[in-house]
């Protein structure tokens, strides 16, 4: 979701063009040097050849000891809702969550974790959320999504940058689960290039509306949401030269707004308890107190969306693993072959002792991400990315062992680790493909190492 501009090196140009993560946007990528400010995030140090262990050594440990007894509270009542009234084969089935589990949701505040408690959320620290999401990813990853879609990335923007007014209009109901949100920015035409969209909305000759005309696909909560979060163009004249040209601007919209509407679920390989959805916007009348920031920096909404959302993915694939390793070690435990367990076996030992490394290390990132967050970290772009391609991947190899290691049972549907499979592959893909992030650990890395702004 961002276009890389030029990035200059010594003896070459090297051009990338529109790739697109969501991470980078719109990066300076040709500013002078010098202009860095000198940054603790450990990985973009490893780029300068230095070793910045503030943010890394010791393990951050960041809560008090309230929160950790909040957080305690809060967790045996999250594992016993997934493992006792959760049926995520059946959602999987039915290809939406079941009513009943909706509910429960609500009851329990899983749709405002990190909402102020003054509008009506838990009002949970970064690590407090990482935690429980590592629950929820350990049984129903699409849950998980529908969770994350809403609040991770879906009012998201509202957090970091609505003002008063607007938190309070939209947060309560959204904390309670009474009104559901997206995340809105993935066009026909418009993948990794997210500078390439063509929704546009133009102010109306009053002056009080946006009238928004476009659509977007593969929206996850599509044909749920009733708050949007949604990127679109707009025309903004510079006022040094008066020429005028398009710049992204992020809204608030409601589907109550009327001229909203979206097409059927989309049949899809995995996380099919989740909504996915295309949405039409018809001349939407959008207020003028609904922009997100300020108009014409939309781009800068949604990369920092995605990139304080993503230390969320690791969380959550974070207890995935840990549910397949253990369902791989009580079959190894009771599988017999040859006249011995299969655990005794050299070949199944380093096929979960590889698991539970790749495991170990996601969960470690999770948290680390998380705690640095809360400790007012604002460099950790590099670390998020870097934690989900790792943890994207890990995910899918020790799903892809646990069903070696189960051999023909594993490829049964009643074991329940084929909907995993199916569910996991999704996350190499969205909230920036793995392949692009790659670029962005790089190229953020480049201009680091440069001593050149990594802003946009």
């Amino acid at each position: 979701m961002i276009r890389i501009a030029s990035v200059i090196l010594p003896d070459k140009v090297c051009l990338v063009r529109r790739l697109l993560s969501p991470g980078i946007s719109q990066m300076n990528v040709i500013s002078q040097r010098g202009t860095h400010k000198k940054s603790k995030s450990f990985a973009m140090n490893i780029f300068r050849g230095k070793v910045e262990p503030a943010q890394v050594f010791p393990f951050p440990n960041v809560l008090k000891q309230e929160q950790k007894e909040t957080l305690q509270m809060l967790l045996d009542p999250c594992a016993k809702f997934f493992e006792e009234q959760n049926n995520a084969a059946k959602n999987d089935e039915m290809e939406k969550i079941d009513d009943k589990t909706l509910q429960g949701l609500r009851d329990m505040g899983a749709f405002g974790l990190q909402v102020p408690t003054e509008f009506g959320g838990l009002g949970l620290t970064n690590t407090q959320y990482a935690r429980l999401v590592e629950i929820v990813g350990a049984h129903d990853l699409g849950i998980g999504i529908a969770l994350g879609a809403h609040q991770s990335i879906g009012f998201k923007g509202i957090l970091l940058y609505g003002d008063k007014k607007q938190k309070e209009k939209y947060l309560p109901s959204l904390a309670s689960g009474e009104k559901m949100a997206a995340f809105c920015l993935t066009e026909p035409s418009s993948g990794s290039d997210a500078n390439s969209i063509r929704s546009r909305a133009v102010l109306s000759p009053d002056g009080k509306h946006f009238i928004l005309n476009g659509s977007k696909i593969w929206i996850s909560n599509g044909g749920t949401a009733d708050v949007l979060t949604v990127f679109a163009q707009t025309p903004i004249k510079d006022p040094k030269t008066g020429e005028t040209k398009d710049q992204v601007t992020a809204f608030v919209v409601e589907r109550g707004f009327g001229g909203v509407t979206n097409g059927k679920p989309e049949k899809k390989m995995g996380i099919k308890a989740s909504n996915t959805a295309e949405l039409y916007f018809d001349n939407v009348k959008i207020p003028i107190e609904n922009v997100l920031g300020e108009v014409g920096k939309g781009f800068k909404v949604s990369m920092n969306i995605l990139n304080n959302g993503r230390f969320g993915m690791a969380a959550a694939l974070s207890g995935t693993m840990r549910n397949l390793i253990r369902k791989a070690v009580e079959h190894a435990h009771q599988r017999v072959q040859f006249g011995k367990t299969i655990d005794t076996y050299g070949t199944i030992q380093e096929k979960l002792a590889r698991m539970a490394m790749k495991h170990y290390v996601t969960e470690s990132m999770a948290y680390m991400i998380s705690a640095n967050m809360d400790s007012g970290a604002t460099d950790f772009q590099i670390e998020a990315a870097i934690s989900k391609i790792h943890g994207s991947e890990a995910a899918w190899y020790v799903c892809d062992e646990t069903i070696q290691i189960l051999g023909g049972m594993g490829f049964m549907k009643e074991a329940g680790i084929e909907r995993v499979l199916r569910d996991l592959r999704i996350f190499r893909i969205f909230e920036g493909t793995n392949d692009i992030l790659r670029l962005f650990v790089a190229l953020t890395g480049i201009q680091v190492s440069r001593g050149r702004s990594t802003e946009w």
